[in-house]
């Protein structure tokens, strides 16, 4: 059996085993030190065995501290897309690089087409620079070691 009891100090609900009546405990959401009270038998209620089995116990939902300052904010709000970044008035420099590994589908070289549908989504009028850039990396496929290419892409946006 169970005893429910709330902590004087910040107003948690909790629940203890009636074997622990009388023993300290430590409060887990503020630390105060709080003995677990004595089962009051006029509030006992006889219940059948197997509703209060672990398996039969239904999720308790506990109230929860109020607190006086505001809380933190945990979910930021996510970066703009691309294009809305390009269209922003106040625009900062940005980096993209585009690997050549990155832009082969099946055989197929779209390095060009991908570069080129980048620079279009960033527009002439805001690219500071293009630089190439070599780079190695291990092909999976033949375990060596291969030199290949790819642009930097220097933008305000």
């Amino acid at each position: 059996m169970d005893v429910t009891f709330v902590c004087p100090n910040c107003r948690q609900e909790l629940e203890a085993d009636a074997t622990l009546a009388g023993t300290q405990i430590q409060c887990p959401a503020c630390g105060h030190r709080i003995t677990i009270p004595e089962v009051d038998p006029t509030t006992v209620k006889v219940m059948n065995p197997i509703a209060s089995s672990a398996a039969a116990r239904e999720e308790k939902h506990f109230s929860v501290p109020v607190h006086d300052t505001p809380t933190e904010v945990l979910i930021q709000k996510p970066p703009p897309p691309l294009e809305v970044a390009a269209k922003d008035t106040e625009k900062t420099l940005r980096v993209r690089t585009i690997r050549r590994t990155d832009c082969v589908e099946v055989g197929h070289d779209n390095f060009d087409k991908v570069v080129s549908e980048v620079l279009a989504k960033i527009g002439q009028e805001n690219i500071v620079s293009i630089n190439t850039l070599n780079y190695t990396h291990l092909d999976i496929g033949s375990q060596k070691l291969l030199t290949d290419f790819g642009v930097l892409i220097v933008y305000k946006g």
